[in-house]
């Protein structure tokens, strides 16, 4: 499976602790005795169908997605009855609109309806079987609008020029309609992804105010390098700007209706993976494949009405290749390399506060690494976060100054969190490198210029932390 062996955490509902293990298998635990209620199997394993992410009970449902996009699987998310595990609707990334559950008529992008079989005809061929689009990321739900938010990864395979057209709808944000499935409306951000810029990250739900008029927000800080905001009701793209300086795969999204290229990335050449239908070797693209941000969640803040953002400031070299596809085997068609982006304070992290309104960043602090952790934003005014040196870090929400730090064991890669007992509040942190940003050091690679591949400068990382899984726990004085 891809990309290590992790899974991002359990659920719990109705008296039971649910859980989607490696092999797709999904579990409903009496909460209680921990005695198994019933199990289903979401996947087939032997197809390259995996999971790694986590769940989400909705209603009377729990909400599941799938992984495996390298081995050329199918992206679904899919609803099963949390009282018996029974399948009540799948919605497929791609294929046709009885798969999809898209309704060519009623179902938009852009404000627009899609029209018929839309997960179909931008493919060629019969590639949509083995498209990717997998969902192996988050989910959000809007309970007054009865929606589910969620992004579609990377299309497969990696090499572009082995899929023509854009690839719906992989690199895409769907609203659902919980109780059938059926899509409200669609949003492709990477039409024809080159780069495997997969569209899976955190969909952030937030009521703010846009020129005077409350608005039930979207926010999606997605790989590509581009912070999105949009009506989470409509569909309607309202902000779509870079939040890191170092993008420069694409100029800007259009952001004008009445254009034909509304809603489009504007493709730098330069950084394209493929001329006239053939893959070519693209040298300096920012960001890497890895993202401006990963899977790591960000925050926000109701009281400064600011996002807080851990980022990558990395770049990459990218190498596709042709590649067939084998059930079961990896199917990727591409090799790259990664590197601090040019310039600059030399690093490969920032951690941001994002004004989703305006698509500015307002604060930005350098890290010598990505910060792999996710954000944790507090009614106190403080934001946490963790490096990949093992820090643990609060600073101010407002200016971004750094208030305190400790070093636990190892690299975070997990999400701060916080919690009261006893009328006292503490905040807690695993550390433990591992995944894309621990692959090197959990080889036991110390030179960063060495056996690097899709490593980059993360094998340095030996000289600042060790292996290792570490809960530390801290309390805040009353």
């Amino acid at each position: 499976m891809c990309c290590d062996t992790v899974n991002r955490g359990v659920a719990y509902a109705d008296g039971k602790i649910f859980l989607h293990q490696a092999d797709t298998t999904v579990v409903a635990l009496d909460a209680k005795t921990g005695k198994v209620v019933w199990s289903v199997k979401n996947g087939d394993p032997k197809k390259g169908e995996t999971n790694t992410a986590t769940v989400m009970p909705v209603k009377d449902k729990l909400i599941v997605g799938i992984s495996g996009g390298e081995f050329g699987v199918r992206g679904s998310v899919t609803a099963y009855s949390i009282a018996d595990g029974k399948l009540l609707w799948r919605g497929y990334s791609m294929g046709p609109d009885s798969d999809t559950l898209i309704d060519p008529e009623k179902t938009t992008h852009l404000g627009k309806p899609v029209g018929a079989d839309s997960g179909l005809n931008t493919w060629e061929g019969d590639q949509w079987k083995i498209g990717g689009g997998t969902t192996w990321g988050w989910y959000s739900y809007d309970a007054e609008e009865n929606l589910i938010y969620y992004g579609s990864g990377n299309p497969s395979t990696w090499n572009p020029a082995q899929r023509p057209g854009d690839n719906r709808w992989s690199m895409t944000i769907f609203a659902r309609d919980a109780d059938t499935g059926v899509a409200k409306w669609v949003y492709q951000m990477t039409p024809h992804d080159e780069w495997d810029y997969d569209g899976i990250n955190e969909m952030i739900l937030t009521e703010q105010e846009i020129d005077g008029k409350a608005r039930k927000l979207l926010t999606h800080f997605d790989r590509n390098g581009f912070g999105y905001t949009l009506d989470r009701v409509s569909g309607e793209l309202l902000v779509a700007e870079k939040y890191d300086p170092a993008v420069n795969w694409a100029t800007e999204v259009v952001m004008d209706p009445k254009s034909d290229q509304y809603g489009r990335p504007q493709v730098v050449a330069q950084y394209s993976t493929e001329q006239n239908g053939e893959d070519v070797n693209s040298t300096g693209i920012c960001p890497a494949a890895l993202g401006t941000k990963d899977q790591q969640p960000a925050a926000y803040s109701p009281k400064t009405q600011l996002f807080y953002v851990p980022t990558n400031h990395v770049c990459m070299d990218y190498e596709p290749f042709r590649v067939s596809y084998t059930a079961g085997q990896p199917y990727v068609g591409a090799t790259l390399s990664m590197y601090p982006a040019p310039g600059s304070h030399g690093g490969m992290g920032n951690f941001i506060a994002w004004d989703g309104k305006e698509g500015k960043i307002k604060w930005s602090l350098p890290e010598k690494f990505s910060v792999w952790s996710g954000a944790l934003a507090t009614a106190g005014d403080v934001v946490f976060y963790g490096t990949l040196e093992g820090y643990l870090k609060a600073v101010d929400s407002n200016t971004g100054k750094e208030l305190y730090r400790f070093k636990t064991p190892s690299g975070i890669i997990g999400n701060v969190m916080t919690y009261t007992h006893g009328g006292k509040q503490y905040v807690a942190v695993l550390s433990g490198v591992g995944g894309w940003a621990g692959i090197g050091l959990a080889a036991g690679l110390t030179n960063p210029n060495e056996g690097l591949g899709a490593v980059g400068g993360y094998a340095a990382l030996s000289d600042y932390t060790a292996l290792g899984g570490t809960l530390t726990v801290f309390s805040l004085p009353n």
